[in-house]
């Protein structure tokens, strides 16, 4: 089955071209939208087609995308697409994947140097001829070499959020036989990296040869590198490899612990499976000759004296120690957050209204939700004045004196500044019940004046939450260069918070700066930055990399209630 970020794939090419040659900008504008709102839908595309729902009533869905839809599902391909590919070289969608060239430099690119694709672009740049082109320069030139680099080695990774949708309709699929006993995707898909390189499924069933064919027939196959009775391998038409093993029952617990990986951790599992005699290894815990424990992965750990370690954690990095010493963290659930701190409304550039995003936050179970619009600098997310602000602190006012259901919190996403001010004077900051502050333009400032510029906005006291703090996007943009050490210091310093970002192309904290934030004692904030009612579920994303940093709930910041976050947010 076709995958909605497929679908999006499809209309990104088409809205990128569509530019590069100078088409419509209502045109190109209509595939953008199309685009927000396909990647942030919870539900299959194709799913919805074969229930036979109309996909008319999604916002940024006309009666053409609508048919450009089932043209994709129905048969793979997309004609619009195909003919724009005759008319451009394909090749100039890999050059519009490097950060900061979008489809006017790309344009000039293709039109000045005749670049058509990663290789004639390195060409070009080593040979110093991009630099003629106005706009461009020596430092674009040696950005751009490095940056080629990078997306050759990124694109080889598949977002975790886009692997979870092949993973669940393949798992789903092979479901359907009735001998299959236990499934269970593997590696580090179930560790809950941000990126996967492949996926590896693991069953147990009483028909192997006949799983066996299902799975390398099923759709969306590009093709087959293997198949056997136990394993087979398969590349999927997105690139995704995927393997399938199957496993004796009693083995299962072994073979899962031990294909979840991470490698440096099962080794030092099984350095002390041998320091007691044992041999642990995918087929089983054995004494000898005797198999003595792997049917469950508690029977791996029980087996050298060890409780049970979440996924999340098995990264060597300490926890097999605290495992032995009892004090592995109680890590966050999904069930442990109270509300969202970072979602925008169609005041600003979100899909929903302030009452639709409030009762997609009670139908949650929360107590509270953030309306964190932006502010008016950042003109390209059709940021608020500060006239617009004071009229959205008062209808929120009106609400929540009317309903009670959710308490909507008073916020913005206020843009910090090149020189560190932020984007909204302290009368109007001092109105709301907290800010999240970030950055959103001048990433190519150095280390320093980057980390420089943060540190003086969180000496505003109407700073609280420091907002995607590296600005990047998986496969698509590198962090800004900046001392995350250092702000980490000043947040405890100051009391202020960091964000962990949850949506899909960000997870931003990664995990080894949440367990920085969590052992200097500055709380994480989980949001979403949710621009619709589905983006909400991304919430679940960033409690899986906060479990990846070791947070426990009291580490993080939409933990606590509503009493107890309106004075975290009191600053000193």
């Amino acid at each position: 089955m076709i995958q909605n970020s497929e679908i999006a794939d499809y209309f990104t090419k088409v809205a990128d071209f569509l530019e590069i040659e100078g088409a419509n900008p209502f045109r190109v504008r209509a595939y953008r939208n199309a685009v927000r709102t396909i990647t942030g839908l919870a539900h299959s595309i194709a799913e919805l087609i074969a229930a036979e729902s109309d996909l008319t009533q999604l916002s940024g869905i006309g009666k053409e995308l609508n048919e450009k839809i089932r043209e994709i599902v129905r048969t793979g391909r997309l004609a619009k697409l195909e003919e724009l590919e005759n008319r451009l070289p394909p090749g100039l969608h890999q050059v519009l994947k490097i950060p900061g060239l979008g489809p006017r430099k790309v344009k000039a690119l293709y039109h000045t140097l005749k670049i058509q694709g990663l290789e004639d672009l390195k060409k070009a740049a080593r040979e110093g001829r991009v630099r003629t082109i106005e706009g461009f320069g020596q430092k674009t030139e040696e950005k751009i070499l490095k940056d080629i680099q990078r997306l050759i080695h990124s694109e080889k990774r598949t977002p975790w959020f886009t692997a979870e949708a092949i993973a669940r309709t393949l798992t789903e699929y092979l479901k359907q036989d009735q001998l299959l006993a236990d499934i269970t995707v593997a590696g580090s898909f179930r560790r809950r990296k941000e990126t996967v390189g492949d996926l590896d499924i693991l069953i147990s069933c009483r028909n192997a040869p006949a799983v066996m064919n299902s799975f390398t027939a099923c759709e969306g196959v590009e093709r087959v590198i293997s198949q056997g009775d136990t394993r087979s391998s398969i590349v999927l038409r997105s690139g995704l490899q995927v393997d399938l093993r199957v496993v004796p029952r009693e083995s299962y617990g072994a073979a899962l612990h031990y294909f979840t990986g991470s490698q440096a951790h099962n080794i030092a599992i099984r350095r002390i499976g041998q320091q007691k005699g044992l041999k642990i290894n995918e087929y089983g815990v054995f004494s000898g000759s005797r198999r003595t424990g792997g049917q469950t992965e508690e029977e791996v750990y029980a087996s050298i004296d060890l409780p049970y370690i979440e996924p999340e954690l098995r990264e060597d990095r300490g926890e097999i120690q605290a495992a032995r010493e009892r004090r592995l963290p109680h890590l966050v659930a999904s069930t442990d957050i109270r509300g969202d701190l970072h979602c925008h409304t169609t005041d600003s550039d979100g899909r929903n209204s302030l009452d639709e995003m409030a009762k997609a936050a009670a139908a949650r179970g929360y107590a509270y939700l953030a309306i964190t619009n932006h502010t008016h600098h950042l003109k390209i997310a059709r940021g608020l004045s500060p006239a617009a602000v004071k009229k959205l602190i008062a209808e929120i006012d009106r609400r929540n004196a009317r309903l009670q259901e959710v308490v909507v919190l008073k916020s913005m996403e206020v843009d910090i500044l090149s020189d560190g001010r932020l984007d909204l004077p302290d009368h109007i900051l001092s109105e709301l019940d907290f800010t999240v502050c970030s950055i959103h333009s001048d990433f190519q400032l150095d280390r320093d004046r980057q980390t420089e510029r943060i540190l003086r906005a969180m000496d505003n006291p109407r700073f609280n939450i420091l907002g995607h703090p590296t600005g990047r996007l998986l496969n698509q943009r590198p962090a800004y260069a900046v001392d995350l050490e250092r702000l980490i210091t000043a947040a405890a310093e100051r009391g202020c918070f960091l964000e962990l970002n949850a949506h899909p192309d960000r997870l931003d904290l990664d995990d080894v700066h949440c367990r920085l934030a969590k052992e200097t004692g500055v709380k994480v904030a989980i949001s979403t930055d949710a621009h619709s009612v589905d983006h909400l579920d991304y919430m679940r994303l960033g409690v899986a990399q906060a479990r990846r940093g070791w947070l426990e709930p009291s580490d993080v910041l939409n933990t606590h209630t509503l009493a107890q976050l309106q004075k975290l947010f009191r600053r000193s």
